[in-house]
């Protein structure tokens, strides 16, 4: 039941006990996600359309925001309900400004990522529901694996640019860099296959209702990453 998704991995459901009264349903934790997606739109149309000296503070503070309710999240489930619309909200605030940038630099970016991160998103959920792949343990392992090397590999990125250094293959706009963000675009889809997978294991396994929102909140860190990685390779398209 491993997941890349940080949100979800193999005890995600092994810690906690089964819900004694209401469980969560695939209608119930659906719903949710479409209420934490509205807030998401919500706070990136306020970005958006933000001008004058607070639109940066609220991009980076939305991203820092987000990533620290993201971790309080993971780690408290029980308070997903609360937790789960406030990254929601905080998450939008971030893309709403990252996107304003690209859209600055490259009109029209924005709307194509948009479209692409939703088209994904339901080729992904219609070859799990018709099965045409089928999640099983090596898919799994394979997609963790893969995962884990990328948000490495970010990491040292990050550590490389504090020293005025930038990785290679992240912003290279060769055909290199354009087949690397093209794999990271491929493994985000299948991060949300393994996503619907552990959300039905999670209806099996009888969890509590709040586990709706945590799995919705699991739902919007996968296409978050999506979107930000769709967005990224239509920048390094356009720069050629």
């Amino acid at each position: 039941m491993a997941s890349g998704n940080p949100a979800f991995n193999e005890k995600t459901f092994q810690q906690i006990s089964r819900s004694g009264g209401a469980a969560m349903t695939v209608t119930g934790t659906i719903s949710k996600t479409a209420i934490l997606l509205l807030l998401v739109i919500l706070g990136t149309t306020f970005t958006w359309n933000l001008s004058g000296p607070l639109a940066m503070p609220l991009m980076f503070g939305g991203m820092i925001g987000g990533f620290i309710v993201s971790l309080v999240t993971i780690f408290k489930k029980e308070w997903a309900p609360v937790t789960a619309p406030i990254y929601a909200i905080l998450q939008g605030l971030f893309l709403g400004g990252i996107s304003a940038a690209y859209n600055a630099q490259f009109h029209g970016i924005v709307l194509q990522a948009v479209l692409l991160t939703f088209g994904v998103a339901a080729a992904i959920l219609g070859l799990y529901q018709t099965r045409v792949i089928r999640v099983t343990q090596r898919l799994r392992s394979i997609i963790f694996a893969a995962t884990a090397g990328i948000a490495i590999y970010y990491l040292i990125a990050m550590g490389m640019s504090f020293f005025g250094m930038q990785a290679p293959m992240i912003w290279d706009t060769g055909w290199l860099g354009i087949g690397f963000s093209v794999f990271v675009v491929i493994l985000a889809a299948f991060n949300l296959l393994l996503d619907f997978d552990l959300i039905e294991q999670g209806v099996a396994y009888g969890a509590p209702r709040y586990m709706e929102w945590y799995c919705g909140f699991g739902i919007m860190v996968t296409l978050v990453w999506l979107y930000l990685e769709i967005l990224r390779l239509l920048s390094k398209l356009q720069r050629r």
